[in-house]
């Protein structure tokens, strides 16, 4: 069987999220990195860091078949 870097059935909305120290409720920041492309960001609200999630779900939705 071949490999192939990216299977037919990969998880683009399989996300890491860390959250910074210092964070608090009302001004959540850290980082998210998308699992499979490896693609960081950086998020300095909660507000933000969905945006950040929707769009890249956005993208990966116009990119599969």
């Amino acid at each position: 069987m071949p490999f192939t870097p990216e299977p037919e059935n990969a998880n683009f909305s399989a996300y890491v999220i860390k959250v910074r120290g210092d964070a608090q409720p009302d001004a959540l920041s850290g980082r998210l990195e998308n699992f499979v492309s490896g693609k960081v960001r950086e998020f300095a609200s909660s507000e933000e860091l969905l945006r950040l999630i929707a769009a890249d779900l956005a993208a990966a939705a116009e990119v599969k078949p």
